[in-house]
């Protein structure tokens, strides 16, 4: 059966960190979509304070509906966790499957700050400069962690000239998830394992959703970025083949 991959990157991030991962999704015959959502990429002239998850949301789901999506399987990664969920919330018929790739997995009416709390600091850093509604990119470390867990000097060199900065509000609009249709969607959990920094828990993850929907959970020895540093094996696991 083919279908439609809609990848949904995180934040400071854009659609260009799928390229790996999204050529080996579309030789098995899929579709595959790799947006950038509001104020990245393509997209980055419009950032500003008022762009949020909302907006984030809004951008996923207008995709769906102006083009008529079904039988998506809908990844986010990261800050993209919270957008999926919410577009989840608003189209739940049109999905085949929802994943999350080491991603944020709110509950109903939860921000990004609730779901990791470390957050909160980048955005009480933001708030003593000049823009305070703008969060720039976390900064490289030392290995293993890199930036975003890349390591190889071309790789981060190259994921450098993506990045651009967050607004605010991305981490402080709560996730809307009313709708009791989106607790019967599959689900698929990547934890990147191995390469974490200090100080970032994950919440255990339930084996059915309370609508009875069945959850997958695997764990992947990458760092936080793996659809950059190891793109075959992300893809073997949204294809379902690991």
């Amino acid at each position: 059966m083919n279908l439609t991959y809609l990848l949904v990157h995180g934040a400071w991030h854009d659609g260009q960190c799928w390229k790996r991962v999204a050529p080996l999704l579309a030789a098995e015959g899929h579709r595959v979509l790799t947006p950038s959502l509001t104020g990245h990429g393509d997209k980055a002239h419009l950032l500003g304070p008022e762009v949020g998850l909302t907006t984030h949301v809004d951008d996923i789901t207008g995709l769906v509906l102006d083009q008529d999506l079904r039988d998506v399987v809908l990844v986010g990664h990261s800050y993209g966790g919270m957008v999926v969920s919410g577009v989840a919330n608003r189209v739940p018929e049109r999905l085949a499957r929802l994943v999350y790739l080491d991603a944020m997995v709110p509950e109903h009416g939860e921000t990004a700050v609730d779901v990791v709390p470390p957050t909160q600091t980048l955005i009480d850093q933001a708030a003593g400069g000049p823009t305070p509604w703008r969060i720039p990119p976390l900064p490289e470390l030392p290995p293993p962690f890199g930036l975003f867990g890349v390591t190889d000097p071309e790789d981060i060199a190259w994921l450098r000239t993506t990045l651009v900065d967050e607004s605010v509000r991305c981490f402080q609009q709560p996730a809307e998830l009313d709708d009791p249709a989106q607790e019967s969607i599959p689900r698929v959990h990547i934890h990147c394992v191995g390469h974490g920094p200090d100080g970032i828990t994950r919440r255990p993850v339930p084996k059915t959703r309370p609508g009875g929907a069945p959850v997958r959970v695997h764990e992947l020895q990458a760092g936080h970025d793996a659809m950059i540093t190891h793109p075959a094996e992300v893809a073997a696991l949204l294809l379902g083949h690991a």
